[in-house]
């Protein structure tokens, strides 16, 4: 099968310090280059200081990486020497870009969440499916070996029946200037944080989940959610807890409470390629800790969407996935009514 030629739309940091080392390692890609936005293409205030930043950024990208630099997304979306794109952006743009890439015949490799509403995520699987094109959203943590093991463990019933599941995930606020800050980027924690743990509450639970109660949470002075909660129920009764904020004390954490014991691990979300997982398993008091596999779970996602771009039955798992994961979102969403009531 012949090599997929991929650009970059946008010299984000992830695509700097994540994608691209992990392509690198991907016999199935080859990297043709970056885009920077053109003045047509990003508005406001700040368009002069985001391309100039772009242009430096994207120079570094030729330095390290090589490739070319395309002098506009859309040069790059356009060009014949591109098979595919990832899409890095802040969320707010990634349907606008997403959409133009497959109406130009390109296979899609966004960032999570695909975008900031259901609608609009089913808008671009419908457009994907017809063109008979990949969409692929990159939670990339769920392809980590530690999500299997961890499931094994429980399914050989080391910690007896499961009543309950415990996630978090949060971080520290970051700098007031960063995107998840910004209502008109797709900024809040709901979207970024939240989306990882409501992503593991489908891979632990099983998709046939109920959303039982749920609440979205931020300050006075700020117009997104910055924390929030929500459980689920399956029709096991098994309960999932998830917590997410971004300006929080960092979590990373799962936990599963079970009628013979407990298993803990700290970094189920965002494991380093290097990293061993440990997973604690409490019972009667007594700790005994299994050291789990290191694995490469983002340049797993790049081997996924290679799959689906070869395997239509691949590629329609992707898109139900897609559709449940903006389904969800958009439910605790809704429910919460926006921000939530609690203003602090």
């Amino acid at each position: 099968m012949k090599k997929i030629r991929i650009g970059i739309i946008c010299p984000s940091e992830i695509a700097f310090r994540r994608f691209l080392p992990s392509l690198e390692k991907e016999e199935n890609f080859t990297y043709v280059g970056v885009a920077i936005a053109s003045k047509e293409e990003w508005d406001g205030d700040v368009a002069d200081t985001v391309i100039e930043n772009e242009w430096k950024k994207g120079k570094t990208f030729v330095d390290t990486y090589g490739g070319k630099i395309f002098e506009s997304y859309s040069s790059l979306i356009m060009s014949n020497e591109v098979d595919a794109v990832y899409l890095p952006l802040p969320p707010a743009l990634h349907y606008k870009w997403a959409k133009k890439a497959l109406e130009n015949d390109k296979h899609v490799f966004v960032e999570k969440p695909s975008t900031t509403n259901y609608q609009d995520s089913l808008n671009l699987v419908k457009l994907a499916e017809e063109r008979k094109l990949v969409l692929h959203e990159n939670y990339m943590f769920q392809y980590h070996s530690q999500i299997s093991e961890i499931k094994k463990e429980v399914e050989n019933g080391k910690i007896g029946k499961v009543h309950s599941y415990h996630a978090r995930f949060g971080f520290p606020r970051r700098d007031k200037n960063d995107f998840r800050y910004n209502k008109e980027l797709g900024g809040g924690a709901l979207l970024d944080a939240g989306g990882y743990v409501i992503k593991l509450a489908t891979k632990l639970l099983g998709e046939d989940i109920t959303l039982e109660s749920c609440v979205m949470n931020s300050y006075e002075d700020f117009d997104i959610d910055l924390y929030g909660s929500y459980m689920f129920r399956n029709s096991k009764n098994e309960v999932f807890i998830g917590e997410y904020g971004m300006d929080c004390e960092y979590q990373c954490m799962l936990s599963i409470w079970g009628s013979r014991g407990i298993m803990q691990t700290d970094r189920i979300f965002t494991a380093p390629d290097n990293l061993k997982p440990s997973l604690k398993i409490i019972q009667n008091g007594e700790v005994e800790t299994l050291e789990l596999n290191c694995d490469s779970h983002f340049r797993k996602s790049i081997c996924q969407f290679y799959n689906a771009i070869n395997d239509t039955a691949v590629r329609d798992k992707i898109y139900h996935e897609i559709l449940l994961q903006a389904q969800l979102v958009q439910k605790v969403r809704d429910i919460s009514g926006g921000l939530g009531n609690d203003k602090i």
